[in-house]
C-alpha cells in the first residue's frame, strides 16, 4: 500500500507533464499556480493534501482532488497485487514448482504495471483527450518483455499447440494414441500467441476506425485508443482485452446517452473513450481471466 501511494504520487507528475511533453524528472514538484517548490512534508501522498486542506501553503490556491484520488487508487491497486504475491509466496513447495512460482510472480508484476499505466491513462484522457505514447507504446514493450520472461520458465509441453496427427490410430486394447504433431512448443505458444492477439486486436480496431471514417467522413476512433488496446492486449491477452473493449464501449455509450438526455452533448460531441477503455482494462485485469474462462466453459 505504501509503495502504491508513492508510485501514485509519481503518477500525478506523469499525468500533469506527459501530455504537455514535459520532463517528469525536472523541475521538482511545484504549485501550478504560483510555482512554489514543494517541501518534502508538503509532498507526502494523501496526508499532505489533507493537512493543507487541499490548498497550496504559499498562495492558498486550491489543489485538485485528483491528486489524492490517484494516489489512493494506485495504493489500493498495489495492495491487491501485494495480496496476490503474499498468497503465491505462502504456497508450499509441494503445491507449486519453482518455475510456476516465478511465472506467478511475473503475473503479479504485470498486474502492478498495467494498473499504474491504466490509472494514469484514464485520468490523462479524461483531462486532455490525449493518450501519450510514453505510456501506451512503452507499456506494450514492457508487457512483451514480461511475456518473454514468462516463456523462459514455461515447459515445452505446457500450452503447446498441436496439429492433428497423421499416424494411424489402433483400437486394440493397450494401443497407444498419438496426441498430435507439435506445431508450437509451450514457450513459442506463449510468445507468438500474445503477439497474434496484439495484431488481431490492432487490425480489428483499425478496420473499425477506417469504416467509421468512410461512413461518417470524420474521425471516430483515435490512434491513441488503438495503441491503448494494443497495450492492454500485450498485458492481459486476447480474452480479457476483448472484455475490456466491450465494457469500455458500453460505459462510454452510457455516458454519452446521459449527456444527450441532459442536453450537454450532441451527435458530434467528443468523448474520452480512452478513459472508459482504461476503466474496462482495470476491471479486466482484476476479473477478466475468471470471466473469460467462465464464458468459454459455458460455450463448450
Amino acid at each position: 500500500m505504501v509503495a502504491g501511494l508513492l508510485f501514485g504520487s509519481f503518477l500525478n507528475v506523469c499525468i500533469a507533464r506527459l501530455p504537455e511533453h514535459r520532463s517528469v524528472v525536472t523541475p521538482r514538484s511545484h504549485c501550478l499556480h504560483c510555482g512554489h517548490m514543494l517541501a518534502w512534508y508538503d509532498n507526502v501522498p494523501v496526508l499532505s493534501w489533507l493537512l493543507l486542506r487541499g490548498r497550496c501553503r504559499n498562495c492558498g490556491q486550491p489543489i485538485g482532488v485528483r491528486y489524492p484520488l490517484v494516489e489512493l487508487a494506485t495504493g489500493l491497486w498495489f495492495a491487491l497485487g501485494g495480496h496476490q504475491l503474499a498468497v503465491l509466496v505462502a504456497l508450499p513447495a509441494t503445491a507449486i514448482s519453482t518455475d510456476h512460482r516465478v511465472i506467478g510472480a511475473l503475473d503479479v508484476l504485470s498486474f502492478l504495471i498495467v494498473g499504474f499505466l491504466l490509472i494514469g491513462l484514464l485520468v490523462m484522457d479524461w483531462e486532455t483527450f490525449l493518450l501519450p505514447d510514453a505510456f501506451t507504446l512503452t507499456g506494450t514493450a514492457i508487457a512483451a518483455f514480461v511475456v518473454c520472461c514468462q516463456a523462459i520458465f514455461t515447459g515445452t509441453t505446457e500450452h503447446q499447440v498441436l496439429l492433428p496427427a497423421n499416424s494411424i490410430h489402433l483400437n486394440s486394447a493397450g494401443a497407444g494414441r498419438d496426441a498430435g504433431n507439435v506445431f508450437l512448443t509451450g514457450p513459442e505458444a506463449v510468445v507468438f500467441g500474445r503477439l497474434a492477439a496484439i495484431v488481431l486486436v490492432t487490425v480489428l480496431l483499425l478496420a473499425i476506425r477506417a469504416a467509421y471514417r468512410l461512413v461518417r467522413r470524420r474521425e471516430g476512433l483515435g490512434l491513441g485508443d488503438v495503441k491503448l488496446m494494443a497495450m492492454m492486449t500485450a498485458f492481459l491477452g486476447l480474452g480479457p482485452s476483448l472484455l475490456a473493449l466491450f465494457v469500455g464501449v458500453l460505459l462510454a455509450s452510457g455516458y454519452g446517452v446521459v449527456l444527450l438526455l441532459r442536453g450537454r452533448a450532441g451527435g458530434a460531441t467528443r468523448l474520452p473513450l480512452g478513459s472508459f477503455l482504461a476503466l474496462g482494462g482495470l476491471l479486466a485485469a482484476r476479473f477478466g481471466t475468471t470471466v473469460w474462462n467462465s464464458y468459454t466453459a459455458f460455450l463448450q
